[in-house]
């Protein structure tokens, strides 16, 4: 038995385990797990454990169903809102076909190749989320409502924000499951939440996020709330963003710079990704009610980018302590993030192949663009299937079994929108209640 493994099963013992969940999501990004005893450890490490990948988006068929699911011992954290006493510990999992080998289409994997190729042209991509949320009140029954939690707007305090010691709730527990969040506050909506997270590699990065939904959607259940991670819960209102923060690391040293002086590779990297955000746009912003954010409430509208205007798709913050990012504005927390990131760092990596030339700023009114060689975000979930089917980046960067699932996925959703009378309350069926 290696160390590691020792390790594990010595935290097992001493956290008084008993349960350990086997996370993993589907191709949405919605996240699945099996629980297994904690006494089958040793063997989901070394074996994995099997199960029905026919029944999940994103897989196989029936003809070839069996799958394994292999944790990642590097991921493992205990949920602090179960029981202290026989505990329950989660860790993410690859997946692996029968014969060992690993199960390529799975999303996780596909973030992990843009990785490798970045690392091969000696680059290291780190991510950090600003993911947004709404809390709402529950009925009777338990049931969601749409009735939000309070009246609050950006960063109000208690009484006025009455999400405080929720946010305080969720913090504390992803704190101790080993994530780093970096600040919390009210958004500008009624009931609306922003949880930042300080930056990681890409692949911790997208296991954070998904830890981040979990946890907020169960201590938020725990508290009689509801929590919405939908694109526009709420028609009048502001929507849910996922603000994705990336830096270029090269040497230990970002190739971003301050100010308006910025380094060739930092122009091309985000160059390579405003050239191809509408081709990838279908991946960050999955579902219609999606394409609702855009164009208000500083929601970006087109193909932009500026130094510290918040309505444009790309913006360069002011920075302190040589901490300089590049943020997207036009992702949502509806996204898989595997596929997000995987599809963001591939476009930055041909810029910077490419020597993509980064176009002027623009630093006016970001809803009121005439100039018509600027380009929009897609208008709609079509237009933005449409764009990805034709892209050579999509092809390049997800397997072929991933795209046509996720194709077929989609087009059926769009096309059940087009036929309905009213396509908030089918946003409000089809999503609600599950993002």
């Amino acid at each position: 038995m290696d160390q590691s493994m020792m390790d594990l099963l010595q935290l097992v013992e001493d956290e008084d385990v008993k349960f350990i969940r086997l996370a993993y999501c589907d191709l949405n990004g919605q996240l699945k797990n099996m629980a297994i005893m904690s006494s089958e450890l040793r063997r989901a490490v070394e074996e994995g454990i099997s199960f029905d990948a026919s029944a999940v988006l994103g897989f196989t068929g029936v003809e070839y169903s069996d799958l394994f699911l292999v944790p990642d011992s590097s991921t493992v954290s205990i949920l602090p809102w179960r029981p202290a006493h026989e505990r329950v510990m989660r860790m993410q999992c690859d997946v692996k076909n029968p014969d060992g080998s690993i199960f390529e289409p799975y999303c996780r994997n596909v973030l992990r190749n843009a990785v490798d190729r970045a690392i091969s042209l000696g680059y290291i991509v780190n991510i950090g989320t600003e993911c947004e949320f709404y809390l709402f009140r529950q009925d009777e029954e338990g049931s969601p409502t749409q009735i939000p939690l309070d009246r609050g707007g950006y960063n109000d305090i208690s009484p006025i924000d009455r999400g405080e010691d929720m946010r305080r709730r969720i913090c504390l527990a992803i704190e101790e499951m080993g994530l780093n969040p970096e600040c919390s506050h009210h958004e500008c909506g009624p009931g609306q939440n922003e949880i930042d997270f300080r930056y990681a590699d890409a692949l911790q990065a997208a296991d954070n996020f998904l830890t981040l939904k979990m946890a907020v959607k169960s201590l938020a259940q725990l508290n009689d709330l509801y929590a919405s991670f939908m694109p526009k819960p709420l028609e009048d209102n502001c929507g849910n963003g996922l603000h994705i923060n990336f830096s270029l690391m090269r040497g230990g040293h970002s190739v971003f710079k301050s100010g308006g002086e910025h380094s060739q590779v930092g122009e091309s990297f985000i160059a390579g990704i405003l050239e191809k955000i509408p081709e990838i746009t279908a991946f960050l912003n999955p579902t219609p009610n999606s394409y609702e954010r855009f164009g208000s409430f500083k929601a970006p509208k087109y193909v932009t980018w500026s130094h510290q205007n918040r309505s444009q798709l790309i913006r360069i913050p002011a920075a302190t302590g040589g901490h300089v990012r590049a943020e997207l504005r036009s992702a949502d927390p509806s996204c898989n993030p595997y596929l997000a990131f995987a599809l963001l760092i591939h476009a930055g990596l041909d810029g910077i192949e490419n020597e993509t030339k980064l176009c002027e700023s623009y630093n006016g009114n970001a809803y009121e663009i005439s100039d018509p060689s600027v380009r929009r975000i897609p208008e709609n979930l079509g237009e933005a299937l449409r764009l990805a089917e034709q892209s050579d980046l999509v092809a390049r960067a997800l397997p072929e079994m991933t795209r046509e699932e996720f194709f077929q996925e989609k087009k059926e959703e769009w096309k059940e929108y087009q036929l309905s009378s009213d396509r908030h309350q089918l946003e409000l069926d089809r999503y609600f209640g599950i993002l």
